[in-house]
């Protein structure tokens, strides 16, 4: 592949195909969705592999993925639960291709929408990219409150962190392979979110936002994240700007 350089840096093969992307799925008790979100993954027109991390799954997850045969695809598993963050820094580990897309196993976050996040990495302009659920994509309309807390959580972490995001908890986020992994991260569970992007601004990278659909699901339909976990990503926020 010949890279053209520009201002911004070096621009890659914009062919798709000629790009290499690790999707790296962390998945707990997802065994209605992960073959389906797979399946959606692998057919995206990029040079992919998928990391999938079952992190401690008791609901047939496991049996689920036993049951997938590609060479594309690659599964670990934690004994026991450990948290979103703990199986994304398995899968970061895992990963051997330029570019790092986090992707939920639960259908919330669409593939298709790759291509938005990974603009900026590919033509040299970011380092980091987060899919906003709030910059103007499709979204299905739920709770008024969750809505409220990421808007919250967004505020008291730009105000620490110096951003102007839109959705730091937005759970699409796209990185350049090399500066993920010069990251020292150690949030286990949803606190990885207030993580990466506190430590993001320390380091000075290039963060970039670009919109996506969304098509949130209720409590019945499995969704996890609660007050408990907003209360912990306030703490998180705070502890990751003045302690860590």
């Amino acid at each position: 592949m010949v890279a053209a350089l520009s201002d911004a840096g070096p621009i890659a093969d914009p062919r798709p195909q000629a790009v290499g992307i690790s999707v790296v799925i962390p998945a707990y008790n997802e065994r209605s969705t992960i073959a389906e979100v797979i399946r959606r993954v692998l057919s995206s027109d990029y040079d992919v592999e998928v990391i999938v991390i079952d992190d401690g799954s008791s609901d047939g997850t496991s049996a689920e993925l036993a049951r997938l045969s590609d060479a594309r695809l690659r599964c670990f598993r934690h004994a026991r639960n450990r948290g979103k963050g703990a199986a994304l820094r398995l899968g970061f580990a895992a990963a051997r291709k330029p570019f790092i897309i986090v992707q939920d196993a639960d259908l919330e976050y669409d593939p298709r929408d790759y291509h938005h996040v990974l603009e900026p990495l590919i033509d040299g302009r970011a380092d980091m990219v987060y899919g906003s659920r709030f910059l103007g994509g499709p979204h299905r309309v739920l709770f008024f409150w969750h809505y409220v807390g990421n808007r919250l959580l967004t505020l008291l972490s730009n105000a620490v962190s110096d951003l102007n995001l839109s959705d730091m908890e937005t759970g699409m986020k796209a990185f350049r392979r090399e500066k993920l992994l010069a990251l020292r991260l150690n949030a286990n569970r949803f606190t990885f979110e207030p993580e990466i992007t506190v430590k993001a601004a320390r380091a000075s990278w290039r963060i970039y936002e670009a919109p996506i659909s969304y098509s949130g699901r209720t409590y019945d339909q499995g969704k996890k994240i609660g007050w408990r976990d907003a209360i912990a990503a306030i703490g998180a926020i705070i502890y990751y700007r003045l302690a860590d």
